[in-house]
């Protein structure tokens, strides 16, 4: 390892794995509720088990994000972080403030949470993804906040790569737009408007300039290809998703009261955000060819060639697939979106983290470039398991969707929710068998680290 001050990434990435793991048991448990409505009732009701499950999502790429820049800043500018103390700081705080929340929403109910932490003095919670009691909200500015005070005096002080600037960049975004998630307007169409900011912003925005930037960490180390042919893909691809992707934000917008031009815009850009995820494809495979040099962190390296193409299929395809207005106005709110969302989010920052862990963490620990053979052979596994199970998992929730759309909105006689959610069951069950092999998968992840053997040979 080059830079000691590269070592505050090592707590980051355990706590985001471990979270992640959280993550996925409360999906299964989530998944087990669409079919059987009173498993875990009244302990975890199916409103707690989603804010706990896409809560942790959240909170577990962010520690993913922050790792990632704390790994890679010193590398790129060629210096020392400016403070590790404060990173490793801002690690508990973190930690402490997410851990606390999630504790809050299982122990108490959630008027009490919004009561016990003074959501009357300032109103941000009851919203899908911003539950966060405003206490915890302020929590992560000040996270926020800190991360980019240290990553943007490391910058300054030391080499000023492309990379790192799209990096702090897309953190600065990420910190910005969170400042939304305050404002909780009493009009339901400027709420909407206003929430959207938060929410389409980060994931179709700022969130692919973090994703762009570290994915061209990766194959610069993994490839040895030069530097200004990566950097040129790299400001081609983030200049396409930042166009695309904040004028997209309009897809949302088609009917939640706003002026029918958002149609067209929504429309038109949104046509257009598949082109930077088509892009990274292209972009990872060339570089691939061109490589000057054959890495022994295969495991790594498959994670990073997987980030480009489930990212166009979760995020492209499947978001194409029902962004265009006339057709968002029968699929809005039905499973497709359900589908659109687990392959998109798994593909685009799920994958990309677990690519970064995976090439970072052998050196972290002291290895010479590499986990053992042994090791990568389970990491190896673990990828093909999530990746298959959460293909099949949309698959199954884009099935599901079709079938939704057609017996409630399409049919001359349409049903009424509940019967056709009775009707799409074998859909769901079929996703839940597909989320316990994911988290299968994702055990073989986290054992991976602790399989042993031929070490000499991974590193040489």
């Amino acid at each position: 390892m080059q830079y000691k001050s590269q070592a505050v990434a090592k707590p980051y990435f355990i706590a985001a794995i471990a979270l992640f793991v959280g993550q996925i048991v409360f999906g299964a448990i989530l998944g087990l509720q669409y079919v059987m409505g009173d498993f875990l009732f009244p302990e975890i009701p199916f409103n707690v088990a989603r804010m706990v499950h896409t809560n942790l999502l959240i909170v577990w790429l962010l520690f993913g994000f922050m790792g990632a820049a704390y790994y890679m800043v010193p590398e790129e500018t060629e210096t020392e972080l400016y403070s590790p103390k404060l990173a490793l700081i801002l690690f508990w705080v973190f930690l402490a403030a997410g851990v606390l929340t999630i504790v809050g929403y299982l122990a108490v109910p959630y008027a009490t949470l919004a009561e016990i932490t003074g959501n009357d003095l300032l109103p941000t919670m009851g919203r899908e993804f911003l539950e966060q009691p405003t206490i915890t909200k302020i929590g992560i500015v000040i996270v926020a906040l800190g991360l980019l005070f240290n990553i943007s005096m490391t910058a300054l002080k030391g080499r000023k790569t492309a990379i790192i600037m799209v990096m702090i960049l897309g953190l600065w975004g990420l910190a910005i737009f969170f400042l939304f998630s305050f404002y909780n307007p009493e009009n339901l169409v400027l709420d909407k408007i206003f929430w959207w900011w938060v929410v389409h912003l980060w994931v179709e925005g700022v969130w692919e300039l973090i994703m762009g930037s570290i994915l061209a960490f990766v194959l610069i180390k993994m490839t040895g290809v030069d530097r200004e042919i990566i950097e040129k893909w790299l400001y081609v691809i983030i200049a396409m998703a930042l166009i695309s992707g904040i004028i997209g934000t309009g897809h949302h917008y088609f009917w939640i009261g706003t002026p029918e031009y958002w149609q067209w815009w929504g429309s038109i850009f949104s046509a257009i955000e598949p082109i930077p995820f088509f892009m990274m494809v292209i972009f990872a495979f060339n570089m691939v060819n061109k490589r000057k040099r054959d890495h022994p962190n295969k495991a790594a390296m498959l994670w990073a060639m997987g980030t480009p193409v489930v990212a166009f299929l979760g995020a492209g395809v499947w978001g194409f697939m029902h962004t265009l207005a006339p057709v968002n106005y029968y699929t809005h709110g039905t499973q497709i979106t359900a589908a659109h969302g687990h392959l998109a989010f798994y593909g685009a920052y799920v994958m990309i983290v677990l690519a970064i862990i995976s090439y970072a963490m052998p050196l972290l620990r002291g290895r010479a470039a590499a986990n053992s053979k042994k090791s990568q052979v389970v990491e190896m596994w673990s990828f093909w398991l999530m990746t298959v199970a959460m293909i099949f998992i949309t698959l199954f929730l884009t099935g599901a969707g079709i079938l939704q759309v057609w017996l409630q909105r399409i049919n001359e006689n349409p049903m009424g929710f509940m019967e056709v959610q009775d009707k799409i069951a074998i859909f769901y069950w079929m996703r839940e068998v597909a989320g316990i092999i994911f988290l299968i998968g994702l055990i073989l992840y986290v054992v991976s680290f602790f399989v042993g053997g031929d070490e000499e040979e991974a590193s040489s």
